[in-house]
């Protein structure tokens, strides 16, 4: 099966895997940054990071119209890693949480600028056959450079004793590695597509025309996104029962130790199973991961509600990613891919806030209690609904 994908699928993982090594690194010292240096509370934390995933979700949209647009979508890429890469060194050099929420909300914008032309682009370049594997290698090497990140952020805080801004600074060569990466080893296929069609995909109101099956595939996406909060919270659990900051990133790590290791056989399993059985079973280890972290008392326990986590994605993300490019016409995939990512991060802002109103005065135990809730509700409505959606693979 590797052989069989294309280079340019490759060479796309490992965009994604050098940019992740970057992002992940910074990712999994913030929290610790802006709760121990910072002084900000949890419904900050809340905030921001809803507020930052929220405007990389809108982003999306006019991203993928763009792409569809201009029938050209590794440029609207290279921009949005470039920016990424440029706002690498402002996290290290911030003294107040408005420096990190201008870095996380000008480096969100980069990650909805390439999100949805990158979607695409993966869809353009892959057989029909293969793209549940397709999705699912990019994925995989995604979540390798997620734990590689966090790897490195352990690494740097026991070398360099603990000092974050100096460890966060390791983050700014392979993002822009993966800028040069996406520059050089990355050929777009040639799309042809007559003017007038070109010219109705940059308007948004195309979208009605996009498909009943696809528009399922959006809810599912958005319901899913309201059952899962911000990864800052798994960070936050750790630290509360006692993991040492020099040792908080072992929960990035793990948790995409298991997505990596499991997205790519997810991904082909995709290709071959019906979608209803896949997203049902992830939406359960999504309860289970709830319920382990909200009963957890040690960082062992929460360890094992953070692999289940890492499940969770691997079993669903690359799936509804297949799910939007089978349901969606070639010509209208930029504009379906960026709706789906903005509804998804609409409800991405709800839970994080949620999560983070909730633990500040209910305390952690509630926070995931609710996300269970929720995923329990979801997991109703698909084993309700879900068959339409295999009915239209």
């Amino acid at each position: 099966m590797y052989h069989k994908l294309p280079r340019s699928i490759w060479a796309l993982g490992v965009v994604s895997l050098l940019m992740d090594v970057s992002s992940e690194l910074v990712h999994s010292l913030l929290p610790v940054l802006m709760t121990s240096v910072l002084g900000a509370s949890m419904l900050s934390i809340g905030l921001i990071e809803g507020f930052a995933e929220g405007i990389a979700a809108i982003t999306k949209v006019f991203s993928g119209a763009l792409s569809d647009y201009f029938r050209r979508r590794k440029f609207l890429a290279v921009l949005g890693y470039g920016l990424a890469a440029l706002t690498k060194p402002v996290f290290p050099l911030a003294s107040s949480l408005g420096w990190v929420f201008a870095a996380r909300f000008t480096d969100r914008i980069g990650k909805g600028i390439r999100g949805a032309p990158r979607d695409a682009l993966v869809a353009d370049i892959a057989p029909p056959e293969l793209r549940g594997a397709a999705y699912g290698l990019r994925q995989s090497l995604d979540s390798v450079g997620a734990f590689l990140g966090p790897l490195l952020a352990i690494a740097g805080m026991i070398l360099l004793a603990q000092n974050l801004r100096a460890v966060l600074w390791l983050a700014v060569l392979p993002a822009f590695l993966a800028v040069f990466m996406l520059l050089v080893a990355v050929k777009e296929p040639d799309r042809k597509c007559d003017t007038q069609t070109a010219r109705r995909a940059l308007n948004l109101r195309t979208a009605r025309s996009l498909p009943a099956s696809y528009w399922f595939v959006v809810l599912l996406g958005g319901v899913f996104s309201l059952a899962r909060f911000s990864e800052a919270f798994l960070i936050l659990r750790a630290q509360e029962v006692g993991l040492s900051i020099s040792l908080v990133p072992l929960v990035m790590i793990v948790m995409n130790l298991v997505y990596s290791a499991l997205a790519y056989p997810a991904g082909i399993a995709s290709d071959r199973l019906p979608a209803r059985p896949l997203l049902a079973v992830g939406l359960v280890v999504l309860v289970l991961a709830d319920l382990t972290l909200a009963i957890a008392d040690t960082y062992t326990v929460v360890m094992g509600g953070v692999a289940l986590w890492g499940l969770h994605l691997a079993l669903t993300q690359g799936l509804l990613s297949k799910l939007v490019a089978d349901s969606a016409p070639s010509e209208l995939r930029g504009t379906a891919f960026g709706v789906f990512h903005l509804i998804s991060g609409l409800m991405l802002i709800l839970a994080s806030v949620l999560a983070g109103f909730l633990w500040k005065t209910q305390g952690a135990a509630a926070t995931f209690y609710a996300g269970a809730l929720f995923a329990g509700i979801a997991t109703l409505g698909l084993l309700c609904a879900a068959r339409r959606v295999t009915q239209d693979r």
